[in-house]
């Protein structure tokens, strides 16, 4: 049988499944609820829902986390929380129910595991939407397949004919409905989609994401967090000019009447680069790794430090995207040496030196480092993931 075509126009609602306790992630909190990226997972996958201008959105939450809910998503419109079921089933029939009163013509039904939501997923599905009563997102599948048993391979799958299906999936709202109400399918259905097609209702296949990945155990809550955006730190030192010491900067040796007086041999400009590194992998600053009151430090070339802050950025699985110094002086001037200060870096870093900026600049004679009596400096450096 064929399906009706649904309206091509109509309000879109949406479910937020999370109802769930998250047991495989640990803690004492389910994992929806945990904060991710600065924010409790649940709300970023319902902001992305509120930024597509769909509402109501229900977000189906556990019995006794009433509070942990409301907090998540506190200050945003349009959202009513219900409790949920034993089963994903049934938390996803009651916030269809939750909706019945006012129906729209649409609903996406979205698990609060994916929080990354790509707005031209949401644009995909309802468009195919406009060709049935349901449709899912999908991913191909890229490795050979097979079929086994006895821990022996049985049989090649053709890999062509797979998808890897996520979530959020779209529904005419009447026909999910009426799907959930008349399942009675057992275990459990995985998805939606599955009780649909139970219910004889043809799912579309629509392009996914691989954003939308889905978050089950506490090791993906770290891995995505810690590895899957850049990041950036920042730095800063100053340190005094006086006479008897060697110049450094940027671990070039500089001619001049004065030196810097400090940690080590003082170089303010690798100091600044060490903590901006150190600054964007969350691993504390300079004085943490090599304090100065610990007498082997004293005199010691600052490149050791710099070497140090780039090993641990490659330990925490990132690799150095790009560094910027800017040098802060009177005297002496820069700009004659900013290339080999530039090759210097790199070189020390394991860099390309296209990737490396050093840049010079004046506080127009105020201050300490107008007046000619120290050198200060300051850094910024991205990292990204390996």
């Amino acid at each position: 049988m064929s399906d009706p075509l649904p309206s091509r126009t109509g309000p879109v609602a949406a479910i937020v499944v999370a109802a769930g306790k998250g047991s495989r992630t640990g803690g004492t909190i389910p994992k929806q609820f945990v904060t991710w990226r600065g924010k409790p997972l649940v709300r970023h996958s319902v902001e992305a829902l509120v930024q597509a201008g769909i509402a109501p959105i229900v977000v189906a939450i556990p019995q006794g986390f009433e509070a942990e809910a409301a907090q998540a998503l506190d200050g945003l419109a349009g959202i009513k929380a219900t409790h949920g079921g034993t089963t994903r089933q049934d938390s996803v029939r009651l916030a269809l129910e939750a909706l019945e009163a006012d129906a729209p013509t649409r609903v996406l039904i979205h698990d609060a595991a994916r929080p990354v939501l790509p707005q031209t997923v949401i644009a995909g599905l309802l468009d195919a939407l406009d060709r049935g009563l349901a449709a899912i997102p999908v991913l191909p599948v890229v490795d050979s397949m097979i079929r086994g048993a006895d821990h022996a391979m049985a049989e090649k799958v053709v890999r062509e004919e797979l998808f890897r299906v996520q979530t959020p999936q779209a529904f005419d709202y009447a026909a999910i409905l009426a799907a959930h109400r008349a399942w009675t399918g057992k275990p459990d259905a995985g998805d939606d989609a599955q009780v649909a097609v139970a219910a004889g209702i043809t799912v579309l296949l629509a392009d996914g994401d691989e954003a939308l990945r889905k978050i089950t155990f506490a090791a993906d809550l770290e891995e995505q967090d810690m590895t899957r955006i850049p990041r950036t730190g920042m730095g800063f030192d100053v340190h005094r000019l006086v006479e008897g010491e060697e110049l450094w900067l940027c671990g070039v040796k500089i001619a001049h009447s004065k030196g810097l007086s400090g940690h080590s041999d003082a170089d303010v400009a690798i100091h600044a680069l060490v903590d901006a590194l150190l600054g964007a992998i969350a691993m504390g600053d300079i004085g943490d790794h090599f304090p100065p009151s610990d007498p082997q430090w004293k005199g010691a070339s600052s490149d050791r430090f710099l070497a140090h802050a780039a090993h641990l950025v490659r330990e925490a699985g990132y690799e150095i995207g790009n560094v910027d110094v800017t040098i802060i002086c009177e005297a002496p001037k820069i700009g004659p040496h900013k290339s080999t200060m530039r090759e210097a870096l790199a070189r020390i870093l394991g860099i390309d030196s296209n990737a490396v900026s050093v840049k010079a600049t004046t506080t127009e004679r105020l201050g300490l480092t107008g007046r000619g009596e120290g050198i200060a400096a300051q850094a910024v450096a991205t990292v990204v993931p390996r």
